[in-house]
């Protein structure tokens, strides 16, 4: 029988998985490297559920608010406030204040984060709202990160709101 921990384990990972693919999908794209999956736990059979997964299209789409947690929030749907609340947001990288905030108002109450390195965002006010964090620290996720804003500075800090350098 698995522990707890090993299940956790393997959901961390199937989520994260998820949230890698769509990462590598908007790389392949010509966008930048975020992917992000909502996953559902059905808190009477136990089963989880990818509900939505995209990736950052802001490039692709020459959007100015398609981030990869609003783009997988938008490819779910409309859902009721008890469906978001038995969910956990993956995202390859710590959401940005915008994200965030669309975590917040939805009051998703887990987010798993790929790493958190090469961008800080809303960590410190999700944990003080309640939310609780994993932080992976996957080397995927770093690696593809620093080669993107490595390669695409002004592409990159244009998404966070930076001047470009």
């Amino acid at each position: 029988m698995a522990s707890t921990n090993d299940l956790e384990t393997n959901l961390n990972l199937n989520g994260m998985r998820a949230a890698i693919a769509q990462a590598k999908k908007s790389e392949a794209e010509g966008g930048i490297p975020i992917g992000s999956a909502l996953v559902y736990h059905d808190p009477v059979t136990k089963e989880d559920k990818i509900l939505g997964q995209s990736h950052n299209q802001r490039v692709q789409k020459a959007s100015a608010t398609l981030h990869a947690e609003i783009a997988t929030l938008e490819v779910a749907g409309r859902l009721k406030a008890d469906v978001y609340r038995n969910c956990t947001i993956y995202t390859t990288l710590s959401p940005c204040s915008m994200c965030t905030g669309a975590i917040l108002l939805f009051k998703i109450p887990r987010v798993v984060i790929g790493e958190n390195i090469t961008f800080l965002g809303g960590d410190d006010l999700l944990r003080a709202h309640g939310v609780e964090l994993t932080i992976l620290d996957d080397i995927n996720c770093k690696e593809m990160m620093t080669e993107f804003i490595k390669k695409h500075p002004n592409e990159w800090n244009e998404d966070i709101g930076e001047k470009d350098s």
